[in-house]
């Protein structure tokens, strides 16, 4: 009822309207935040139940609905009038009391003002009433249309505060993503780095990282278009990445963030770093920690214990060493990680001194240090010779309660022992043993070689017969050394025994088996050598024809002719070729001999041979009716045959010592026919030298005795020839003989009174008195008949005057390689 200015509500009709105001509010999606006053002021606005002075009459009106509409029409400015009233309006009780009066007021519009009306008063939203709002329509409609149709329908003007705060409260992330999506298409959005962060965080959790990815980029478009920094969530996307291990992903985000000016802290240079490292990229994570120096970005402690032992590990050891000494000067107390890696890497690249000092150094920090590094610096000392300083830490690990482990006991025992350091290395093998540590048999067999090196024979089979005993099965080193120790000690027996059980492990035994016999024969023990060639024999071992050969000419050599022409015969029917100069050297011993036994047997060796060489030698000393031709024919033939780009040298060697026998055997025109076709085949081209009116001379410094002679002979009637017949007389004549062939030659000229002078090297004469000398017919008979064959003269120390055929000057070594080719 209305009745003289007063609209009278009743207690319960109040508490109805009241309600009903409460379902408007909801059903217009706006809860209002006035106190009660300004509730009653829209609710009278709202429903029409108004007092005013200017229209009593209004209420008695029969159409009192539609006055009712028409002034919420107007309120609600549907007709496009005035919004504001000037009137005032009371709004009365039960009682008729006014409870409030004031200006009439347009209500606020949805989704335009920002506030709400108090009386003419503006009052702005709560903001947790308008962030619960949010909330409660994202979570109703989640996402799609819908959702943002009823965004776009709020009462309430939102900001990026209110998305931030709902961001917080609403836990589903396409939820989140709807909101704020569609918070970048109102006009009042602008770029929040808490709202990345929330998104970033909720994509994280539910290790979504291609969609981190996808906003990461819409947030650098975002970011450029509007010239905001967003350095806390730029900065979080990569060290999300980074920890997922989406190592190509984080890096191309960190290089966007560099190239766009962005700030990179410390945490995120820390995850990267990692993450290269982790990844085995220790180069990369250095390239990223040059960015961080550029960046002028503080280093913090965990990337101090990052870096540092990976710079160390890599080789970089002074920008490792820089970052441990700036580490200490910003007070950071270096881990035990850190002086491991210096210590480590530093003794490797053999800094010992710096690695001692970072050692020393670490114990002032009260670090107790570990086993690695005490093994570390061992090895790092024993590597490089300072066995002192090694024992000493070796000595001082072990007072610290380590257990050295295998590898150190190995290391300590081999390097003491190769530095010949034998009582320390068997005193650590003894530890090693007592320690339950099997040695292996590169152990063995180093202990070994030292002491079978320093001539230990006692020491070293107790460690052979140790390492079988322990059931290790010794390798072909540990065999040889031992058996050559073994063929050093002239212990045949024991290095039989201990072939044969390196036969029984399965190795190949001849190769070694000829080693020892090849020791033997170095050292001239030839009965010892044929011995053990007789045990290889009767086991079955093989050796090769070389050393066969080598045994054979040390028989020859120690007149053990008996035991060499088997060795001989072995030679040749294994269908090895015997050489022109096996066959001249056994010549030269036939030269030699002095008694008939032996003779007959060396005869025997040289018919053995199969040489044509000795089918030469028995044609040579036949007649021409069983020769069939003269004798220079029958050597011009032979010598024809011989291959002298391969047998030069044998040639020579052959000419030497045939010449000798030759000689001492008293053939003498023999002789001198082989000294003349060796000279047409230019075996001694620089032998005789005619040089015109002013000299002619002989060199026979590099021939035998028998052959010396026979030159000088032979040349000296070819220097009467050319003086008498031709009529040439040159100023001086020279015989160049050496001072080992000069007393022979002088005494065989002597005996014709020649007119030649002795000096050191030369025998010299001038020219005319050399033709005079020529003239006398004893000169002529003795050049064209027989040379004297007196014992004394030919015979002249004998064994010394053969340099080219005496067989003791050959060296043990294999042929060269063309009469290698061409012999064996």
């Amino acid at each position: 009822m209305i009745h003289n200015r007063q609209l009278i509500f009743t207690t319960s009709n109040l508490c109805k309207l009241t309600h009903h105001f409460s379902f408007l509010s909801r059903s217009h999606s706006f809860i209002s935040p006035t106190p009660f006053s300004a509730k009653l002021t829209s609710l009278a606005s709202t429903t029409g139940f108004i007092s005013t002075q200017r229209t009593p009459g209004l209420f008695k009106d029969s159409n009192f609905l539609g006055h009712v509409g028409l002034l919420r029409c107007y309120c609600n400015n549907n007709s496009g009038g005035s919004k504001e009233w000037t009137d005032e309006i009371e709004y009365l009780d039960e009682s008729g009391s006014v409870i409030y009066k004031g200006k009439g007021v347009r209500s606020v519009e949805p989704g335009i003002d920002d506030h709400v009306m108090v009386g003419e008063v503006k009052k702005p939203f709560l903001n947790a009433l308008a962030v619960a709002k949010i909330v409660e329509v994202v979570k109703r409609w989640k996402w799609g249309p819908e959702l943002e149709t009823q965004l776009d329908k709020l009462q309430f003007v939102p900001n990026m505060t209110h998305i931030a705060q709902a961001l917080k409260v609403i836990n589903d992330g396409d939820a989140c993503l709807s909101l704020f999506r569609w918070s970048k298409r109102q006009s009042w959005y602008s770029p929040s780095d808490d709202c990345y962060v929330m998104l970033f965080d909720g994509l994280n959790q539910r290790r979504d990282f291609d969609g981190i990815q996808s906003l990461f980029d819409e947030m650098v478009g975002d970011s450029g278009n509007n010239g905001v920094s967003l350095v806390v969530s730029c900065n979080r996307v990569i060290r999300y990445l980074a920890k997922a291990e989406r190592l190509e992903v984080a890096f191309c985000c960190f290089k966007k963030i560099q190239d766009g000016g962005g700030v990179v802290d410390s945490e995120t240079y820390n995850s990267l770093i990692t993450l290269f490292l982790n990844k085995g990229l220790p180069y990369k994570a250095f390239e990223i920690y040059e960015s961080m120096e550029k960046a002028n970005c503080k280093l913090d402690s965990s990337t101090y214990e990052l870096m540092i032992p990976n710079l160390a590990k890599s080789g970089r050891l002074d920008a490792a060493f820089k970052l441990f000494q700036e580490m200490k000067g910003r007070d950071f107390r270096p881990g035990l990680n850190i002086f491991a890696s210096l210590v480590d890497s530093m003794g490797k690249a053999g800094r010992l001194d710096g690695a001692m000092k970072v050692y020393m150094e670490m114990r002032g920090y009260g670090y107790r240090p570990p086993p690695t590094i005490y093994v570390s610096l061992i090895e790092s000392y024993v590597k490089s010779g300072k066995l002192e300083t090694a024992l000493r830490l070796w000595d001082e690990m072990k007072l610290a309660g380590f257990r050295p482990n295998f590898g150190l006991y190995t290391l300590i025992i081999e390097s003491h022992a190769k530095s010949g350091k034998l009582d320390i290395a068997m005193s650590a093998f003894s530890d090693m043993e007592k320690a339950g540590f099997l040695p292996t048999p590169s152990t063995y067999a180093c202990l070994l070689e030292m002491h079978a090196a320093s001539g230990q024979i006692d020491h070293a089979m107790k460690l052979y017969n140790s390492m079988t005993n322990a059931g290790l099965r010794p390798g072909l080193s540990t065999y040889t050394v031992l058996l050559t120790l073994l063929a050093n000690k002239k212990l045949v027996d024991v290095a039989a025994k201990i072939l044969l059980e390196m036969k029984a492990m399965g190795y190949s035994v001849d190769v070694t088996a000829s080693d020892v016999l090849m020791v033997y024969i170095k050292e001239g023990s030839v009965d010892l050598a044929l011995r053990w060639l007789r045990f290889m024999g009767s086991s079955g071992i093989r050796t090769n024809n070389f050393i066969i050969r080598q045994l054979f000419e040390s028989c020859m050599k120690n007149g053990i002719y008996e035991s060499a022409k088997p060795l001989l015969e072995t030679y040749v029917n294994s269908a090895a070729k015997v050489d022109l100069i096996l066959y001249t050297s056994i010549l030269a011993h036939l030269v030699r001999c002095q008694e008939e036994e032996n003779e007959r047997h060396l005869m025997s060796i040289l018919s053995a041979t199969k040489h044509k060489a000795h089918s030469f030698m028995c044609g040579l000393f036949t007649g021409p009716e069983q020769r069939g031709q003269p004798v220079l024919t029958f050597v011009r033939e032979f010598f024809q045959s011989i291959d002298y780009e391969l047998e030069e040298g044998a040639a020579k060697y052959f000419v030497n010592v045939l010449l000798n026998y030759l000689v001492l055997m008293g053939q003498i025109n023999r002789a001198r026919c082989v000294w003349k076709v060796a000279y047409e085949n230019k075996l001694f081209p620089k032998a005789i030298v005619f040089d015109q009116h002013i000299a002619w001379s002989l060199d026979v410094r590099n021939l035998s005795v028998g052959a010396a002679l026979i030159a000088s002979v032979h040349t000296l009637h070819r220097f009467r020839k050319r003086m008498l017949y031709y009529g040439i007389v040159p100023r001086r004549i020279k015989l160049v003989t050496g001072p080992t062939l000069k007393i022979v030659i002088a005494q065989m000229l002597s005996s014709v009174e020649s007119p030649f002078e002795v000096s050191k090297v030369v025998l010299r004469a001038p020219g005319d008195s050399v033709m005079e000398w020529f003239k006398k017919p004893i000169v002529q008979q003795f050049l064209l008949n027989e040379i004297p064959s007196r014992a004394d003269i030919l015979m002249h120390k004998l064994n010394i005057l053969f340099p080219n055929s005496a067989p003791e000057i050959r060296s043990l070594s294999p042929p060269k390689p063309l009469i290698a080719g061409r012999v064996m």
